[in-house]
């Protein structure tokens, strides 16, 4: 499923930054965005909304899917790992897309509780509702909730140490989101409807509105995030390096050579090499073969192709030498890259 679809084709409003000056950008105005995030596609997704009353403070573990929260109601803090504490206010969408430990809570002083846990009720396969009723005293009405989250987790079909995640941060935080793009409420209204009638279908539904509402997210993270912004980010707001970002990651089985990915660029060897290693953070070469080691794991683990294929695929003469390149960047061989 993917993120963008072609009839969806998303063109932030970018400020300039130094490293890509206008004469810079290609004149066929392809969005570089767009051509990065054609690539990006979800296996599978679950929905948790959350309906709380202060104090309250829950703790969710590291996992490899992307998490992403969106605040309906109340102010709250979100802690990525050992960072600082973070505030987001209603309207305010976060996306965590390597899936972080984390915790969120009312106040930052509170203990947290494990959010596996929480008293969960299942609405449908994937779908659950998630309310503190505790709170409310025996025989008495229940107290209007403080705070209402809705979060989700989406399985990219990328890894999550694939060298384009990476290079994202910890947390994408959509400023305001809400209000820069009015269309989230309204996506959001009909994923809780999809949640409380429990339609036929509805789980087919909310992946849809789960697609659109990542890339609102990721979209509203790139237009918010600060002009010394750098990696992939960097690399975005440079179209001619997000072509070849681009170019690489739709086709990681081609042979890449530097002189191929520096006309795509439109320059000279030397400066390809100079804007691609200062914008992304390492060279041409190395982030070529890490995406195309990662690209092999996802064929071996989750497609089930034997590791002599892949070889084949990926152009190297024999077995034994794509297993000594896929152990040098992953660390392990091929063959215990097979999900048990």
């Amino acid at each position: 499923m993917p993120i963008f679809r072609k009839d969806m084709t998303i063109r932030p409003n970018l400020p300039e930054i130094t490293e890509c000056a206008p004469k810079d950008r290609p004149a066929d105005g392809v969005d570089p965005l767009t051509e990065i995030l054609l690539g990006l596609r979800l296996d599978g997704v679950e929905y948790a909304r959350y309906v709380l009353h202060e104090p309250w403070a829950v703790a969710f573990p590291a996992r490899r899917e992307a998490t992403f929260h969106f605040i309906a109601q109340g102010s709250c803090w979100m802690q990525v790992g050992q960072d600082d504490w973070l505030q987001l206010n209603a309207g305010d969408a976060v996306l965590l897309p390597r899936g972080s430990a984390h915790a969120l809570a009312s106040a930052r002083a509170l203990p947290t509780v494990e959010i596996g846990k929480l008293a969960r009720k299942a609405v449908a396969d994937n779908l659950f509702l998630v309310d503190d009723s505790a709170h409310a005293q025996s025989g008495a009405a229940p107290a209007p909730p403080t705070h209402v989250v809705f979060s989700g987790t989406l399985r990219f079909n990328l890894d999550p140490l694939h060298p384009l995640l990476m290079m994202m941060p910890e947390a994408m935080r959509a400023c305001d989101l809400a209000q820069r793009d009015p269309a989230v409420l309204a996506l959001l209204d009909a994923m809780e409807r999809e949640v409380a009638l429990n339609r036929i279908g509805g789980c087919g539904i909310l992946a849809r509105l789960a697609d659109v509402l990542a890339a609102s997210i990721i979209r509203g993270w790139v237009e918010c995030a600060c002009s010394d912004a750098s990696g992939w980010i960097a690399a975005v707001r440079c179209p001619l390096v997000g072509r070849v970002l681009a170019a690489v990651h739709q086709h990681p089985e081609r042979d890449w050579s530097v002189n191929e990915l520096a006309a795509l660029m439109g320059a000279s060897r030397s400066s390809f090499i100079e804007k691609f290693s200062a914008t992304v953070g390492e060279t041409p070469a190395k982030y070529v073969a890490r995406v195309k080691m990662f690209q092999a794991r996802h064929w071996i683990a989750r497609d089930g192709l034997r590791v002599a294929v892949v070889a084949n695929r990926l152009g190297y003469d024999s077995e034994a030498s794509f297993s000594r390149a896929f152990k040098r960047i992953i660390g392990h061989p091929p063959s215990a890259a097979r999900l048990g």
